[in-house]
């Protein structure tokens, strides 16, 4: 029984390490200085879905990995619950606003699947450019510079060793947003 709850806590570390990693990877000042993304409640919750997807999409490509990043996209849920609260959304409020907030992951995962599939950036950045920067036509200088960056995550997490990611490991590439 003791050892059970022993994985249990592990595994629980090893989700909340990995989610500490991505909210980390989120919160970086380059995008809200280099990139001009909002720094809004809505840019920063469309950041950390946009990088909660990236793991996701990865491990999801991967059966054994699977159930770790489904552990990872429930962190996130509970994350979002928490914050609603915090910022005194009323209990009656809060399952509107997660589904809400629900529609947005999926929406959004669903847009980025299929630019990622063109080799061409232009798809992606219009994804970008519709989520991340509201429509906003002035930011899609930094919404094509988002979608390179886009694809060098990609990269970098494919290549990555799965194994390491359900050990709470992961490494994002430094976003490098030269003018």
């Amino acid at each position: 029984m003791f050892a059970a709850l022993r994985r249990r806590r592990e595994r629980q570390a090893t989700i909340d390490r990995l989610y500490g990693a991505i909210v980390a990877q989120a919160r970086l000042p380059e995008f809200y200085s280099g990139l001009h993304v909002p720094d809004t409640l809505e840019g920063r919750f469309d950041l950390l879905v946009l990088h909660v997807y990236f793991v996701f999409r990865r491990l999801a490509g991967d059966a054994e990995a699977r159930a770790v990043g489904q552990a990872v996209f429930d962190r996130f849920v509970e994350d979002m619950d928490d914050s609603l609260r915090e910022m005194g959304t009323g209990d009656l409020a809060v399952p509107k606003r997660m589904r809400a907030m629900g529609e947005a992951f999926y929406g959004r995962a669903e847009a980025y699947d299929l630019a990622l599939r063109d080799a061409d950036d232009a798809r992606l950045a219009g994804a970008l450019l519709r989520n991340v920067y509201a429509g906003e036509e002035s930011a899609a200088p930094a919404a094509r510079k988002l979608a390179r960056y886009v694809r060098q995550v990609e990269e970098t997490l494919a290549g990555g060793d799965v194994s390491l990611f359900a050990r709470g490991l992961i490494s994002f590439p430094a976003p490098e947003f030269e003018e």
